[in-house]
């Protein structure tokens, strides 16, 4: 461990949970935002969810609803859900495989989880593009990463670069997404980008982030400067968390609802586009009408970010 490392402090974020859309609103975990921390690096939202029994909770149910000014990074560790868009994308998210959606100007699409899954078990991710991507075109992007053996665990870069691997997946700000897997007991080490502030997000386990224990379903903050990260399972059985970093995001956004904006106004004109049926295009296949967008409040929404 570095000098630096030893000496930082990890901040503990934790999760809240959320009902998520849909007849029969799954509950989720969520972590990002909070009052006290909306971003690590671009990463702006955090869900957790599950393992989710399906006969029972039904399972994911996501009526087609827009995004601006964002990418959706799906990542499972079980079941499967049906992905549909706006651009005529039908796809499948899969354990271990990427699927990064990209808001830009707008979008729409749906998720709903297969008849195949049995147990739903995952994250949803956010990213903000920044003001000057921020009406970039739309876009889907599917990648399956390689395991990476590091003795003691087992890492699967999803975005960015860590553990030897890099992830060939384009983004609009340096960032890194990764699944790490630890054996019972086991350290690892890893080299991490100085510049860079990270997140760990526990599933599983008893683990220890540069010398603070997390409990499943914390996002444990470090900021940047360590040139290492030590993790460490102290369970008996494996750990999992998901990794992400990058850094610090410098602008001011807005979020509300399924948009992210800059100003007031660009976050009324989306939803003015929503429900006039403008702007986002349609979603095929889907068997339910759309979600309407909720009513905006009577006083201007709050703008957000990180004091650094």
């Amino acid at each position: 461990m570095s000098e630096s490392q030893a000496e930082a402090a990890v901040e503990i974020l934790s999760a809240r949970d959320v009902p998520l859309g849909g007849p029969r609103a799954m509950t989720v975990r969520r972590t990002l935002p909070q009052r006290n921390r909306s971003l690590i690096g671009a990463w702006c939202f955090a869900d957790h969810y599950g393992p989710d029994d399906v006969s029972d909770t039904g399972g994911m149910d996501v009526a087609p609803h827009p995004h601006i000014g964002l990418q959706t990074v799906s990542w499972l560790f079980s079941g499967e859900i049906e992905h549909r868009d706006s651009l005529g994308t039908h796809a499948y998210v899969r354990p271990g495989e990427l699927n990064l959606m990209t808001g830009g100007h707008g979008i729409s699409h749906s998720e709903v989880s297969t008849e195949r899954t049995t147990v739903l078990h995952g994250v949803q991710l956010w990213v903000v593009l920044p003001e000057r991507d921020r009406d970039t075109a739309p876009a889907f992007q599917h990648y399956v990463p390689r395991p990476v053996a590091l003795g003691g665990a087992v890492v699967r870069v999803f975005l960015g670069s860590l553990a030897g691997d890099t992830s060939p997946v384009a983004t609009f700000t340096p960032l890194l997404g990764a699944e790490l897997a630890l054996d019972p007991g086991a350290t690892v080490t890893l080299a991490i980008d100085p510049a860079h502030e990270h997140g760990l997000l526990v599933d599983s386990g008893d683990v220890e982030m540069a010398g603070t224990r997390l409990s499943p379903a914390d996002l444990g903050y470090l900021a940047p400067g360590g040139d290492t990260l030590t993790l460490t399972n102290h369970a008996g059985t494996p750990a999992r968390a998901v990794l992400l970093g990058g850094p610090p995001f410098g602008e001011r956004i807005i979020m509300w609802w399924n948009f992210i904006g800059h100003t007031q106004e660009d976050i009324e004109q989306a939803r003015t586009d929503w429900m006039t049926g403008t702007r986002f295009g349609e979603v095929a296949g889907y068997d339910g009408d759309a979600l309407p967008a909720p009513e905006l409040p009577h006083v201007p929404l709050k703008s957000r970010g990180n004091t650094h």
